[in-house]
């Protein structure tokens, strides 16, 4: 399968095209300019590949939770993309592409990402042996640090910013391995959402939705 994965629902700008297995990426690192950044970065995977939009099976995208600007770029640029090409959709969780990036088979994976304003976005994942894909075990929630909690599975590895920003969030857990510094990534987009398009869960352009899980995106000014 070829399949277009677009990320920009944090401080990373990610792009991946995934060809029959392989990957060309592009990554830019930045806390602004996701828009004016993002089409240049499509077009470099497909002509490094030499591939046509149109020759692609679908196009997987970071649907979040994330910053709500980076995630409505990413989807405003997903249905442009793929309703001229006339393509299916797959949205990805970013918590679980941030899983994805340190998954072993039977490993039980928590994701903490920060959420700013005191809080956290997070949800458990579990990889399956046969497809070393995560799969989610609990919804996605976001809330202060102190709300967060496993489900019946305890954890087995702790991953995502969260547990950089907010260090006490580890400490109910003991010394399991930590990785606090990762974000989530286009390779792993593609990848996942490879999986929901051959399973015939992708959607056309225009049902393409973001999951933002706060419903007050803004912070509201102080009185002067």
């Amino acid at each position: 399968m070829k399949v277009l994965a677009i990320d920009t629902a944090t401080e990373r700008c990610s792009v991946a095209l995934r060809v029959d297995g392989q990957v060309v990426e592009r990554c830019v690192d930045t806390a602004r300019g996701h828009a004016d950044l993002i089409l240049p970065l499509v077009q470099e995977v497909l002509a490094e590949a030499g591939v046509k939009l149109a020759a692609l099976d679908g196009i997987a995208y970071g649907r979040g939770p994330g910053a709500f600007t980076g995630v409505r770029v990413a989807i405003g640029v997903v249905q442009g993309l793929a309703f001229g090409a006339d393509l299916p959709t797959a949205g990805v969780s970013d918590l679980a592409a941030v899983a994805q990036q340190i998954a072993r088979p039977a490993d039980c994976i928590l994701v903490c990402m920060d959420a700013r304003m005191s809080e956290v976005y997070w949800g458990t994942f579990i990889c399956e042996a046969q497809t070393e894909l995560v799969i989610a075990t609990s919804g996605e929630s976001v809330g202060p640090p102190d709300s967060v909690k496993s489900d019946a599975m305890l954890p087995t590895v702790l991953v995502g910013t969260g547990f950089g920003a907010y260090p006490q969030l580890a400490a109910p857990f003991g010394s399991l391995p930590v990785h606090p510094a990762l974000l989530p990534r286009a390779t792993e987009i593609a990848r996942l959402g490879e999986a929901l398009l051959r399973e015939g869960r992708g959607v056309p352009a225009r049902e393409a939705q973001p999951v933002y899980l706060r419903d007050n995106v803004a912070v509201a000014k102080r009185p002067a």
